[in-house]
């Protein structure tokens, strides 16, 4: 027996935490010193002071300005609605760190009181971070919203309370979705728990002047509504795996705002094509060079990436030929349709660059017919959308004669020209 009772002992000692709490903090300091690293690796600490301390100074003047000078001319007609959407926008943003790992799965899966004490301190540190992140936005709003829109400090104090209760509300019912439902469900149930809680707020905090004890009510309402959530958390039970990919995507935030202009986002795995997926000949011809053509128009329509950048360009073509004078509205749209058909031109050449198309036996002739084929057709919508808004906005009712010959024409036109250069030296 005694024998027994050691060797448990020893047991006890070899676990490098005798309790929860100490596994916790552990996680809790890693945790701040992976997001640390993250920041590191974008900007160097010595840059950063250089611009944090002038900033801090900067800042610290404006601040002392707002609350000892006059407001600034901008602030004095700014509506007092536009103060509770910034805070929704606020509060839509972030989620809950709960410290789980996958390893959990086969050390503390048999312990469930080292795991409730984990996922307890979890919630209560993320909500922590939270009522700290709205205590910096409102200590910055002080100034308009005493001085600007003549508030007193108790419905300050009152609008501060709803605002955090909504964010609770909103982060805890938003982290119960995404860890219990799957597909359309999930965003359907995610955009209930976040709109709805939202637009009560939202309403709610237009009674500011007139009915402040409405604000206090609510501001309950949304505390029981998240301390039952809360609750429910903690005794639920089956969605470990869910909890550590969330988990995951709240620590990897930050890093993955620093890479987003670096590194393209991983396309999702499809069995099917969103369009196209029949895969009929798009082109009425049976030659090779037209199914090679074909080819390159469903392979930039499918890509999101291409398609995106297409629709971009396409929109701020449309308001800049909005804006132009009437007397440069040609000149830009010939411009413009320039810049289209080079970069239409430089995708044929990373369609026709790739592993997997040099493996079919084209020869050069074939592809630079296919690809002055091919990019008259990708380049004609463009056309289409920017000559009909310069033929009704210059002509009137005879512009939609005029805009499809135009638009037809301008675009085969220009696509030829570059397409003599580009394809004849490839």
């Amino acid at each position: 027996m005694l024998r027994r009772i050691n060797m448990s002992k020893q047991g006890q000692r070899a676990f490098a935490f005798s309790n929860a709490k100490q596994l916790f903090r552990r996680r809790l300091f890693s945790h701040w010193r992976e997001q640390s690293a993250i920041i590191r690796t974008a900007a160097d600490w010595t840059v950063l002071l250089y611009i944090l301390i002038p900033g801090g100074l900067l800042g610290g003047r404006l601040y002392y300005g707002f609350w000892n000078e006059a407001l600034p001319a901008w602030s004095v007609n700014l509506p007092f609605m536009l103060i509770p959407s910034l805070l929704v926008l606020l509060i839509c943003n972030g989620g809950l760190v709960l410290l789980l790992q996958e390893g959990d799965l086969l050390f503390l899966r048999q312990r469930q009181r080292w795991m409730n004490t984990i996922l307890f301190r979890g919630l209560l540190y993320s909500l922590i971070v939270t009522s700290l992140k709205f205590c910096v936005a409102f200590a910055l709003l002080l100034p308009f919203l005493i001085r600007g829109f003549e508030m007193t400090s108790s419905e300050v104090w009152a609008l501060f309370a709803l605002t955090l209760a909504c964010s609770w509300c909103v982060k805890l019912l938003g982290h119960l979705v995404k860890v219990q439902k799957q597909g359309w469900r999930r965003w359907l149930w995610l955009f209930l728990a976040i709109s709805v809680p939202n637009a009560i707020y939202f309403r709610v905090a237009s009674l500011w002047n007139d009915r402040p004890l409405i604000i206090l009510l609510s501001a309950v309402v949304f505390t029981v509504v998240a301390i039952i959530a809360f609750r429910w958390r903690l005794v639920m039970r089956g969605t470990f795996m869910n909890d550590v990919r969330e988990d995951y995507k709240q620590r990897m935030k930050i890093a993955a705002i620093l890479l987003r202009h670096v590194l393209d986002k991983p396309r999702p795995t499809r069995h099917k094509p969103w369009i196209f997926r029949k895969s009929q000949p798009l082109l009425k011809s049976k030659t090779a060079e037209s199914r090679f053509s074909a080819a390159a128009i469903k392979a930039l329509v499918r890509n999101p990436a291409h398609l995106k950048l297409y629709l971009a360009f396409t929109a701020v073509s449309a308001v800049a030929i909005l804006i132009i004078p009437s007397g440069f509205k040609w000149l830009g749209f010939v411009v413009l349709t320039s810049l289209m058909t080079f970069w239409l031109f430089s995708f044929w050449s990373l369609f026709v660059g790739d592993d997997y198309i040099g493996i079919l036996p084209f020869t050069k002739e074939q592809k630079a017919e296919a690809g002055m084929h091919a990019v008259p057709i990708l380049l004609l919508p463009f056309t289409m959308i920017t000559s009909a808004l310069i033929c009704l906005s210059l002509y009137g009712w005879w512009g939609i004669i005029l805009f499809v010959p135009v638009g037809y024409m301008v675009g085969l036109f220009i696509s030829r020209i570059f397409g003599t250069f580009r394809l004849g030296k490839d």
